[in-house]
């Protein structure tokens, strides 16, 4: 699917929905396992200084280079009410040092230096839900020693949801959903969402603090949804 056709679609759900909420059921505009080059080639960078990428068996693998924290490769689909999906593991070639600080993650509305982010840690169990803009980065739900969440060289599933409510008295607020598979870890209600105006969608693969270099990870399979019905 080019990236023309996925970027209408997503306009046409978006400007179709006759409401869209955090439950809102989801049905899926694109597909990628990045079994192919061809493939693999419709994720473009979205952030990062430093980030190497290749082809593997079955998936993306993404390695972190020098001076940067994290990599972030965007789909071609760009919307405001979406979901994305991905499977991502982060392998074994992970410094020990890093591998405690290491996430996984789904970013949307990306853009400007502002994004909602979903970060799955997988040694520390843990999962955070944030909202990062060029002033600052306020974590809007956090999750600790989440049983769902898998450890190093395991798949895990991570989807992030984000949707405005467009009737009712939280009208124009953002909807926001964290899940692991089909199990919702975090969510929460951003009053403020109309800051993020961006629309990119995309995932991510770092750790804290300045300077990454070593984390690796592979990703599996994408999928980004939008509401139903559209």
């Amino acid at each position: 699917m080019t990236r023309f056709k996925v970027t209408l679609l997503a306009a046409l759900a978006v400007g179709l929905l006759a409401c869209s909420s955090a439950s809102a059921a989801m049905v899926g505009i694109y597909r990628n396992n990045l079994e192919t080059l061809s493939q693999r080639s419709q994720l473009v960078k979205l952030t990062g200084r430093n980030c190497a990428r290749g082809g593997v068996e079955g998936g993306l693998r993404i390695l972190v280079g020098k001076r940067t924290d994290a990599c972030a490769l965007r789909t071609p689909v760009v919307g405001r009410d979406l979901e994305i999906a991905t499977e991502q593991r982060l392998l074994g070639g992970t410094p020990k040092k890093l591998s405690h600080k290491a996430y996984l993650g789904a970013v949307l509305r990306s853009g400007g230096g502002a994004r909602y982010e979903l970060r799955v840690f997988p040694r520390q169990r843990k999962v955070q839900l944030l909202k990062i803009t060029p002033e600052r980065t306020k974590y809007l739900a956090i999750a600790k020693g989440v049983k769902g969440v898998l450890g190093v060289g395991q798949m895990n599933a991570v989807r992030l949801r984000a949707t405005n409510v467009r009737e009712g008295e939280e009208k124009g607020q953002t909807k926001l959903a964290g899940l692991l598979g089909s199990e919702l870890v975090v969510e929460a209600t951003d009053r403020a969402g109309g800051e993020l105006k961006g629309r990119a969608a995309a995932v991510a693969v770092g750790a804290l603090g300045n300077n990454s270099k070593g984390v690796v990870a592979k990703v599996e399979r994408i999928i980004v949804r939008v509401p139903s019905p559209f």
